[in-house]
């Protein structure tokens, strides 16, 4: 199985990139295939689809896309090619707050997804996609969230007013100034 591969564009096209690597081209759907520049060298991250009848690479530009359409795959009735539109017109901080918030019109508006794949969308993801555990918050913030949290606040509500506190108090302090503004 590969994880990514780095190399140069030499292609692309409406829903695939070519990308060069040691004189071997490599076919890889891409979600918006004219994102990436003809000639530029590219890190790609991959997943390997393989069916009976079928060999595909798909490729994304952050690890956090090639998670999301994992996660997105995992759903009953949802496949690649249903999952790739998705990210093409969507953004994954949109997606993965649609999901959340149950919001089944922003879901049904990416093409093949109706109504019953959105409520499955929903009732297989929500409250399981956190893609801000790998964000670059120092080690002060991580402990004030790691606190909310274990006292029943959400991941999102916390976010929300991170930058209202000074990351220099003392974590008794942050925790106290956190209640604050959540309670508001």
């Amino acid at each position: 199985m590969y994880n990514y591969i780095q190399g140069t564009i030499i292609d692309a096209k409406s829903n695939y990139i070519v990308l060069d690597n040691n004189k071997i081209g490599y076919q890889i759907y891409v979600a918006n295939p004219f994102s990436f520049e003809i000639g530029k060298n590219f890190k790609v991250y991959l997943y390997n689809y393989i069916r009976e009848d079928e060999y595909s690479l798909y490729g994304f530009k952050s690890e956090e896309e090639k998670d999301l359409f994992m996660r997105l795959i995992g759903v009953k009735g949802l496949g690649p090619k249903m999952a790739m539109p998705m990210l093409a017109t969507g953004s994954v901080s949109g997606i993965v707050d649609a999901i959340d918030r149950e919001n089944i019109l922003y879901l049904t508006k990416f093409p093949k997804i109706g109504e019953k794949i959105a409520r499955q969308i929903i009732l297989d993801l929500k409250g399981k996609l956190d893609f801000d555990k790998n964000d670059t918050t120092d080690d002060s913030l991580n402990e004030l969230i790691e606190a909310l949290e274990a006292l029943g606040y959400k991941r999102q509500d916390i976010k929300r007013i991170l930058p209202n506190i000074s990351s220099e108090l003392k974590i008794e302090q942050q925790i106290k100034e956190a209640l604050k503004l959540l309670l508001k």
